[in-house]
């Protein structure tokens, strides 16, 4: 039956399918529906992306080739409520029949509900309506094709366009351009009214993107249109506009050459009724007032408090709650400066990172007192952040462990703590869950048997904060802060219940536009793991490889070892055979290779469980060349290094502690960690036709252990798969290696990953994605031996996994719900020849869940 049922579904939906598939259903008699444009430029056919956009009509959009959204929008009915008020005029005894079981009221309303109406405006809204061939629009698209390439030298383009008709309804568009010769700029001459002006031009014209040779473009005009006026304006012309500047181009029997004036007439002002000219003024700044907690309406201003600070002058209209210095080193209008916008901007800038104002509002007005007229004061008005704010989230949560969690945090923010616009944040933070793990201990059998809370604690110091002026190494335009962290969180009932103290001290600066840069003095972190008897509870990988080592040598064994079913009992049994077999007087002999096994997972055990001491500084920078959220040509790079251990190294033998029993050095009986690591992470979009993006990402990390650590600290070490990395694996299942992930928490030292992936519109907001990843994770120079889980040189890339698949984004505006599908398409965990393609199927699919993209 059940094969039945399916076998209909299938009939009835190819049915639907098929019924969709004409294309022209809503075309109207008479009517063609575009399926092509054809573009020829001097008679060779054109694909580029930019002449196609200048078409006004363009053939419906398709996926592979399939007019989806078209062959949708003809599913849906046109006028549903029209069509079901038609059904029951013609068929009066079944409204009647539901008037009775209903009511007239209901029955009327059932046109409207989402079976009879909604479904087919929702058809609508999803699908597109057919492109119906216009006339006018071509003639429109001619008119534009013209305009492009004049406006790109070709001031003789001749353009038009034929209509092919097709059978059933259907026709083609063929545009013809025929460019003629290019005009070519011949001279460049000037005339600027305003002497100052015409010095400002001549120190840059060498900077002009108007070149003689080079053919003429309108792009280059305009952007030289904003370099002159950004010149200007940047050097104390306040009432200069791109306005003020005319190009006048002289083409008539020059031989396809152009001679170009470059025409800067004199300020046009009005004066009563008429209007007159008068030359530009280069200002001066001869003023800077600053005004705390007022409207941006000086005439209603009262002040009852002011001070003046290096030529800035500071108002307020109640007592002043701000040191003078804290603001004015915001500030990069001063007084005696020339005017200049990016002083404007730059001082916007740093006012609103302070986080203690709204958005800034600055005005100039002239300096009546001034006889030159040649003076301008500079009025910021300052509107003031509450002193204290609250906010609060909840959410729900789903992960690898936790099969269903509940999280909230809150937040409270003081501003101006100390009134040098310094920002504290203190956060509360919980999290209650559900897990079903074997790993997790719940004898009560209650739902919610996991729990993790914390503290934070956040200062913000809008300046840098140092006993040195460090002003002419990084200067206050480069928006520099100090940031104070100090955080506590526990885990209960997961994993093995750490407490985790933090404690950092970091710098942020701007260096260029586009970049950014971190130092973070310090940063220290205190893992101590609570529960450690529950190591082989979660790490059931590893109990299980040690429980069966432990039946191969079931005669040695202690039978105390063991529960009623011969399996270790955790944790007695398990810390005794790893005793009698690797302790210093083993009791259990074994062969080489099962020894090296045991050693293997003791050593793991023991790194896991112990308690940690991190303290790193590092340095990290990004440039990012992302002008905007539409711009999608850009790269990102970032880079970092990081080292650890070294300042307590040194505390250490100053303070003389003791060693363990390892021989390792120790701070207050904890043993410090001590590597250093670097990476490097570059991403690049390119835009492509169609609404198309392609993405890259390649990643290289590296962390080395050295004095006193022989391996890395598992916060700090690397792990492959999951739904930012190599798709085709969970997290930590990839790697080490060629090893086949034997631990249930695979990390290792050593990162290399490449992501591509080609993204593409659907419906609606609907995208999306083929992608492909290639990486893996190895130990190199640290305390692990296994061949296959190290990286030896050039050959270990061999070992590199590659994933492939598919995914779907939906595009909410303000984030991206994402769903991407993983094959593991090379598996380095299996035999040589078993490599390619053997797991290549849904059975053995991975499917990650995120929030926006992954690169």
């Amino acid at each position: 039956m059940k094969k039945i049922s399916t076998k209909i579904s299938l009939f009835i939906l190819i049915g639907i399918i098929f019924a969709a598939c004409n294309t022209v259903k809503r075309v109207p008699e008479g009517k063609r529906l575009l399926t092509k444009n054809e573009i020829l430029i001097n008679d060779q056919i054109t694909k580029d992306e930019v002449i196609n956009n200048l078409l006004y009509q363009k053939p419906n959009s398709t996926i592979l080739g399939y007019n989806l959204r078209l062959n949708l929008y003809n599913l849906a009915k046109q006028n549903p409520d029209s069509s079901f008020k038609a059904k029951m005029k013609a068929n009066p005894k079944k409204y009647e029949r539901l008037s009775k079981l209903l009511s007239k009221k209901q029955v009327d309303r059932l046109g409207k509900s989402f079976f009879y109406s909604g479904i087919h405006n929702f058809l609508k809204r999803t699908g597109e309506p057919p492109v119906i061939i216009d006339e006018a629009r071509a003639k429109k698209s001619t008119a534009r094709l013209r305009a492009y390439y004049f406006n790109n030298g070709f001031f003789n383009a001749k353009t038009s366009y034929k209509i092919d008709t097709l059978p059933n309804k259907k026709g083609q568009i063929h545009y013809t351009v025929i460019t003629g010769e290019p005009y070519i700029i011949d001279s460049l001459s000037r005339e600027i009214a305003t002497p100052a002006l015409d010095s400002l031009y001549e120190k840059n014209k060498n900077k002009t993107l108007i070149i003689p040779g080079q053919q003429f473009k309108s792009l280059n005009f305009e952007a030289e249109r904003e370099r002159i006026t950004t010149n200007f304006r940047n050097n104390g012309a306040y009432y200069f506009q791109p306005t003020n500047i005319n190009f006048v181009c002289d083409s008539i029997d020059t031989n396809h050459k152009t001679n170009v004036n470059l025409k800067i007439s004199d300020r046009t002002v009005r004066v009563g009724d008429t209007t007159a000219t008068k030359p530009f003024k280069l200002y001066k700044i001869s003023e800077v007032n600053i005004f705390t907690d007022s409207p941006s309406n000086s005439n209603r201003i009262k002040v009852a408090d002011s001070a003046t600070y290096n030529n800035f002058n500071i108002y307020s209209k109640d007592k002043l709650r701000y040191r003078p210095k804290a603001l004015t080193d915001a500030i990069f209008i001063s007084k005696g400066s020339t005017y200049a916008d990016f002083r404007r901007t730059a001082t916007s800038r740093s006012l609103n990172n302070l986080r203690v104002f709204n958005y800034p509002n600055i005005q100039f007005v002239e300096d009546s007192t001034d006889v030159n007229e040649s003076s301008l004061i500079a009025n910021i008005y300052l509107t003031p952040r509450k002193k204290f704010s609250f906010g609060a989230s909840a959410d729900v949560t789903h992960s690898n462990i936790q099969n269903f969690g509940i999280s909230g945090s809150m937040t409270g923010t003081f501003r101006n703590l100390f009134r040098g616009a310094e920002t504290l944040e203190l956060s509360l933070r919980g999290n209650i869950g559900s897990s079903t793990d074997l790993g997790i201990a719940n004898p009560n059998n209650v739902f919610f048997n996991l729990s993790e809370y914390g503290a934070d604690v956040k200062l913000n110091v809008p300046r840098f904060f140092s006993p040195f002026n460090t002003d002419k190494i990084i200067a206050k335009n480069m928006i520099p802060n100090t940031i104070f962290s100090l955080g506590f969180a526990k885990q209960q009932n997961i994993g093995l219940d750490k407490e985790n103290l933090t404690a950092s001290m970091y710098y942020t600066w701007t260096p260029k536009r586009n970049t950014s840069s971190r130092f973070d003095l310090f940063n220290i972190q205190y893992v101590k793991n609570i529960n450690k008897a529950n190591y082989f509870n979660v790490y059931r990988s590893s109990y299980g490889r040690l429980n069966d080592l432990a039946k191969d040598y079931a005669s040695q064994v202690d039978t105390e070892y063991l529960d009623a079913k011969g399996n270790l009992i955790i944790e007695s049994g398990t810390n005794g055979f790893l005793q009698d077999v690797t302790g210093p007087n083993p009791r259990i002999t074994t062969s080489p290779e099962d020894l090296k096994v045991i050693e293997s997972i003791s050593e793991r055990k023991d790194r896991l469980t112990e308690n940690n001491l991190i303290f790193a500084s590092s340095y990290t920078f990004t440039k990012n060349t992302k002008t905007d959220l539409l711009d999608n040509n850009f790269w990102i790079f970032k880079t970092k290094i990081e080292s650890a251990g070294n300042f307590l190294g040194l505390i250490s033998d100053i303070a003389k502690q003791p060693k363990n029993a390892l021989g390792n050095k120790t701070i207050l009986q904890v043993e410090y960690s001590q590597y250093v690591k670097g990476e490097l992470d570059f991403i690049k979009h390119w835009g492509l036709s169609g609404n198309r993006i392609l993405a890259m990402r390649a990643f290289f990390g590296i962390a080395i252990p050295y004095g006193n650590s022989d391996n890395i600290p598992f916060s700090r070490s690397y792990f492959a798969g999951g739904s930012n990395d190599n798709r085709a694996w969970q997290s930590y299942g990839l790697g080490p290696g060629s090893s086949g992930s034997i631990n249930d928490f695979n990390e290792a030292n050593l990162k290399i990953l490449y992501s591509a992936e080609l993204r593409f519109k659907m419906l609606g907001k609907l995208n999306g994605a083929i992608f492909g990843d290639a990486g893996n994770i190895w130990n190199v120079l640290d305390d692990v031996k296994d061949p296959k889980s190290t990286f030896t040189g050039i050959r270990s890339l061999e070992n590199i996994a590659v994933g492939t698949g598919f995914g779907f984004r939906y595009d909410f505006n303000f984030f991206v719900i994402r769903l991407d599908i993983g094959f593991k398409t090379y598996d380095p965990a299996k035999e040589v020849g078993d490599r390619w393609f053997k797991d290549y199927n849904l059975g053995h699919s991975v499917l990650n869940i995120g929030i926006n993209y992954p690169f």
